[in-house]
């Protein structure tokens, strides 16, 4: 797995969240190739399809962005990648966190920075301008455009502000057999990669709640949710922001280990593994 013949894996090590843009305008080719990408790509895991469009920037976007609650705001960026999900089909916004950071990946192929937006969009112009529908919901947006040379001083204080520059450690997130069982990296195997991919991936504020136990030749993926990010109703205009970031740590493994030649499939079969506390609660399994 590749795009523009950039393996997935520097893909992923490559693209960081950018909030300062140096305006310069996206080339049309490239617009039309990454409109087209997202036209293609659209499906997640689970089956839930995202009707995802590219929006422009307008002069008024930071000030309304702020007032969304959006947590990262944003300076000089071009455009935007505005998706909409039917929220409710069973594992709707773990399909919009994955089908949409394929597309922020194959973005990151074509040079182009982004960063992921959240805030209540169902009012919004993104709402308008995509056409939303009474039955949809707009789980989020990723700004985009070329990287400005350095970052901004909001780009900055935001970054610091969540510690984008840190990561929890292995032993907090993987584990062998059950949770408090922490997962060697050389007992991980070829899937170490897989799971360095996925400690990588972009989450809210930066709070990592993907969880992931092996079990013989299964992975089981947990959600450790952050007491601020409860569930919400989408329909009321709040997207549920950790089962996105769900989403996106599948799309990593998926396509670190498709990328490997690492058979499998994201399905629901529930191990029952004993949860270490009311917080945490089963996702998924990548089973062969």
């Amino acid at each position: 797995m590749s795009y523009n013949s950039i393996p997935i894996t520097d893909l992923i090590q490559r693209r960081t969240s950018c909030r300062s843009y140096d305006r310069a305008p996206i080339v049309p080719e490239t617009q039309a190739r990454l409109a087209e990408f997202m036209r293609t790509e659209s499906v997640g895991p689970f089956g839930a399809a995202v009707r995802a469009e590219l929006v422009a920037a307008t002069e008024d976007d930071q000030s309304a962005l702020r007032g969304l609650g959006t947590y990262g705001f944003v300076s000089g960026e071009r455009g935007y990648m505005v998706g909409a999900v039917h929220p409710d089909r069973p594992m709707a916004f773990e399909d919009f966190g994955f089908v949409i950071e394929r597309a922020v990946l194959f973005a990151t192929a074509l040079d182009l920075g982004t960063v992921w937006l959240g805030g209540t969009f169902t009012k919004s112009r993104f709402a308008a301008a995509i056409g939303l529908r009474e039955d949809e919901a707009l789980a989020a947006a990723v700004a985009l455009g070329y990287p400005a040379d350095r970052r901004g001083v909001i780009d900055r204080l935001v970054r610091s502000g969540a510690r984008g520059d840190h990561r929890l450690p292995w032993e907090a997130l993987f584990f062998d057999g059950a949770f408090g069982a922490s997962l060697g990296r050389e007992s991980a195997g070829p899937f170490a990669v897989v799971l360095d991919m996925v400690r990588r991936a972009p989450s809210a504020s930066n709070k990592q709640p993907w969880r992931v136990v092996r079990d013989g030749q299964r992975w089981h993926l947990f959600m450790q949710r952050t007491r601020r990010y409860a569930p919400r109703n989408a329909l009321v205009g709040v997207a549920d922001m950790q089962r996105i970031d769900m989403g996106i740590a599948m799309c990593h493994f998926a396509l670190t280990a498709e990328e490997l030649g690492l058979a499998g499939r994201w399905a629901i079969e529930d191990p029952r593994i004993a949860l270490p506390d009311s917080l945490t609660s089963y996702e998924a399994s990548w089973t062969t």
